[in-house]
């Protein structure tokens, strides 16, 4: 019975991969939820559209500062104790954040470090965690791979943002921040058991400035690269200011509170299941050309929240948005894997979370001043033309158009990695 179990299991789903995806499906169960949690919290604490703002951007503006170093230093470092570390300290400001909450009246200027704390850990975390899984799946199998373990991952983004807005609704958000901060120690207690042994050790030599040098003319010297990233800095800061910000806005006013706006993110998790379902069995030649053109329909859920349409209508366009983007995402990352040097993953996985973050904590402070100049539906309509604009930009790219999917050896395969298919992978 157990040898057969074995040889069910695809190459790819070894102990590495079990692991990391176990990992993220707990996290993203907490995570999600916190993100609701977090900006009722400051609703509840008399804070106002601006205030959500302020708190988001507190989390992202350490996330942009310290990704750069973060990425330096997963490319040097064990990658499974950087993502350890980082989820302790994930760990250890939620359960702050919920102790503010549950035992009075947390203050602005608390939340925002509580938060800025979190996004320094997410800083180190994200560019480890790619860098992971790029470097431990292998060949023809990397797309399948990357949709499996993304579509468990969303899985819990769908349960995750469900149950925490019923969570936020029934118990309040100080409780779902502290269910976020478990949800960390248990991931860093999973993660702590991986195997990083098929990663080649770096070469003695150089610093941190030659590392960021180095990434960063393996960044600028590929237009598919640099291209799409500049036009999810902007795509990324708008939806992020109309989810985090709008939305809750939206769902207190005219769809019935946290409830209904957790259904409706749910049904973007949904859809990025879905979406991930379709990737592995669908293999795009064209893959940045493909994942691009499925960018438009990220337009639809702030076009959405203007008129503002009903719930079941929202539903509709967060679960179309979800699976298409989930097709970008796929691809993008069999794109990095085909494309980008083991040694190099993580250094240029930070550039690219630089480069679609960089923007989004200001966006996230000027929703709230937009929303008073020009009005909350004007502002979301600006949002979805800006994305529409951008994603027909990068299509001018040439690369963008014409990378074309390998499927032979791939730039960023380990020696000896067919043993190790599948020990590691973690993004989120």
């Amino acid at each position: 019975m157990p040898t057969s179990a074995v040889r069910r299991r695809p190459a790819w789903a070894g102990r590495n991969y079990t692991l990391l995806t176990a990992s993220a499906v707990v996290t993203n169960l907490g995570s999600h939820g916190a993100l609701i949690a977090a900006a009722f919290a400051v609703l509840e604490a008399g804070g106002d559209g601006g205030d959500v703002g302020l708190v988001a951007a507190a989390r992202t503006l350490p996330l942009v500062l310290f990704l750069l170093i973060g990425g330096a230093v997963a490319d040097r470092l064990p990658r499974h104790r950087v993502m350890v570390a980082a989820n302790a300290l994930n760990c250890a400001s939620q359960a702050a954040f919920a102790a503010l909450v549950l035992v009075g009246e947390p203050r602005l200027w608390q939340m925002m470090l509580l938060s800025g704390l979190g996004g320094a850990g997410q800083a180190f975390f994200n560019p480890a965690a790619e860098g992971m899984l790029l470097s431990s799946v292998h060949g023809e199998q990397a797309g399948r791979a990357f949709a499996v373990f993304r579509m468990a991952m969303h899985g819990a983004t769908l349960g995750g943002a469900a149950l925490g807005g019923a969570m936020v609704a029934v118990v309040g958000p100080g409780w779902v921040l502290a269910v976020d901060a478990a949800a960390f120690a248990v991931a860093a207690v999973l993660r702590a058991f991986l195997d990083v042994r098929h990663i080649p050790p770096r070469e003695p030599g150089g610093g941190m400035l030659a590392d960021l040098r180095d990434g960063w003319r393996e960044f600028t010297g590929r237009p598919w690269l640099w291209g799409i990233i500049v036009q999810f800095s902007i795509a990324n800061a708008v939806v992020g200011a109309a989810d985090a910000v709008y939305g809750p806005l939206v769902a207190r006013d005219h769809l019935g509170g946290p409830a209904p706006w957790g259904v409706a993110l749910a049904f973007f998790g949904g859809g990025t299941v879905a979406g991930a379902l379709l990737m592995t069995r669908w293999q795009p030649r064209r893959l940045l050309l493909v994942g691009t053109l499925c960018v438009f329909p990220l337009a639809l859920p702030s076009a959405a929240l203007a008129v503002p349409v009903p719930v079941v209508v929202l539903c509709a366009v967060m679960f179309v948005t979800g699976l298409s983007v989930e097709v970008f995402g796929v691809s993008w990352m069999t794109a990095l894997h085909q494309e980008i040097p083991e040694e190099k993953l993580s250094r240029v996985s930070a550039y690219d979370w630089f480069g679609s973050v960089a923007l989004v904590p200001a966006a996230m402070a000027l929703a709230g001043p937009a929303e008073t100049a020009f009005g909350r539906p004007e502002a979301l309509w600006g949002c979805a033309a800006l994305v529409v604009v951008v994603t027909a930009a990068v299509l001018t790219v040439p690369d963008v158009r014409n990378l074309r999917r390998r499927t032979k050896a791939v730039a960023g395969a380990v020696p000896g990695a067919q043993e190790a298919v599948g020990d590691g992978t973690a993004v989120g």
